[in-house]
């Protein structure tokens, strides 16, 4: 088919930008020069008889995985499981969360192109493989379709904008869709624009995200922070991305009181400095959680968590919650946790990655929507000083979240009728 020569072409075109980015992102993350053959198909790692295939591209897929990899594991036994991603941090996460398992094996899924995907076929030879919400690339679809592995579209998610662009492709991404084994989607909507995309069979799973449980060790450190910070209210902003810290600690200074404690978590670890310099250029006094485990000085206005696999922690030692990536139209990030936590959860206007969940959650009483920074402070603000409709909001969150669980049972027995028996 011309559109994918035509696709497979630009990879091939685009190859040394594609390069020199890698170069250029390692100014920041040096990790993105580390394993550079596996990104080209070449892997040297030892091949298990039986091979069971996960990608999740990146820290927040790869979360959102861990308990289907976990149910894989359980579910299949005699199978080790190869845990793939595109970015260093997803790698990191991956490595955190499974790297003491001996049948977890991780690596960088290749770039798109036929000779890359061939190259990692033959070589793990995997006997079915799960991606995870977005990740449809034609060249590995096709690819694993030639070498007879059966791949399922897990958790999958299709907004009307992307479904928009990707119908401009026309009969080419109708035949990328097609070259999926099953889809299991998040909701009814996303299932429709799977179907009208060509993907078949398409079931409803639901969303795997509500899966995760907090870990009795996160709370238990959400609880030491908090003896840290003193009995001062405590407002976290989490998830922040580029663009989104600057009007929220702007807010914070209008709005904020002496004794309110913003703790700010940016979203990507390479930003821990630059987001440090807004705090400082602010004039605002902050410490970070990478140093000593001391307790935060009273004068100290915003704590800087400049770590990593904590996010649980974070909300669990918060009394509320603004949840980034919602704020500049980057689509939101999941609210789950929070809710799940129990503790109330504020995001913006733009959470198309996350329409239903956010919408339900709203409606659920979980959660609240505010058109711009400076609206979340002040709401925030109200519900710090209405410990009544704070604690309704959390356990409405709670409630919410344990009642959406189910989506793991029901991806596995859709995986269940891809795998070999």
């Amino acid at each position: 088919m011309i559109g994918r020569l035509l696709y497979s072409t630009a990879w091939y075109i685009a190859a040394p930008l594609i390069f020199l980015r890698l170069v250029w992102r390692a100014r920041r993350q040096p990790e993105y020069l580390h394993n550079l053959g596996e990104r080209l198909g070449f892997h040297r790692q030892p091949v298990a008889a039986s091979l069971m295939w996960v990608h999740a591209v990146s820290v927040g897929e790869t979360r959102a995985a861990q308990p289907l990899v976990r149910g894989l594991l359980a579910k299949y036994p005699q199978h080790t499981l190869l845990l793939t991603q595109m970015t260093p941090t997803g790698r990191a996460t991956a490595l955190e969360l499974f790297g003491a398992d001996p049948r977890v094996r991780v690596a960088y899924l290749p770039y798109d192109t036929p000779g890359c995907v061939r190259r990692f076929m033959q070589h793990f030879r995997p006997a079915f493989g799960v991606v995870m919400e977005t990740e449809v690339w034609p060249n590995l679809l096709r690819g694993a379709r030639r070498a007879g592995v059966p791949v399922l579209l897990a958790n999958a998610r299709l907004s009307e904008r992307s479904a928009r662009g990707y119908a401009r492709l026309g009969g080419f991404a109708r035949s990328v869709f097609a070259d999926l084994a099953a889809c299991g989607a998040q909701t009814e909507a996303d299932a429709a624009r799977l179907r009208a995309m060509g993907a078949d069979p398409v079931q409803v799973t639901g969303n795997l995200k509500f899966e995760i449980a907090a870990p009795a060790e996160q709370l238990a450190l959400g609880a030491a922070f908090r003896l840290r910070f003193g009995a001062r209210p405590v407002l976290v902003a989490s998830n922040t991305r580029q663009g989104e810290e600057g009007p929220l600690l702007d807010a914070f200074l209008r709005h904020g009181p002496a004794d309110l404690l913003l703790v700010l978590v940016p979203r990507h670890p390479q930003r821990f400095d630059e987001v440090a310099r807004l705090i400082a250029q602010r004039g605002l006094a902050h410490e970070r959680r990478s140093a000593a485990d001391a307790p935060i000085a009273a004068s100290t206005r915003v704590w800087l968590g400049d770590s990593m696999g904590e996010m649980f922690a974070y909300y669990a030692c918060a009394d509320v919650a603004i949840v980034g990536g919602s704020w500049a139209p980057l689509g939101g990030h999941n609210l789950i946790e929070a809710c799940a936590v129990g503790v109330p959860a504020i995001v913006g206007p733009h959470t198309f990655n996350f329409a239903q969940a956010t919408a339900d959650a709203i409606a659920a009483g979980a959660a609240l929507r505010c058109a711009d920074a400076d609206e979340a402070v002040r709401t925030a603000l109200g519900l710090l000083a209405d410990a009544a409709r704070r604690s309704a909001i959390g356990a409405a969150g709670r409630a919410f979240s344990a009642h959406h669980r189910g989506a793991l049972a029901a991806t596995l027995a859709l995986v269940d009728t891809l795998a070999p028996k």
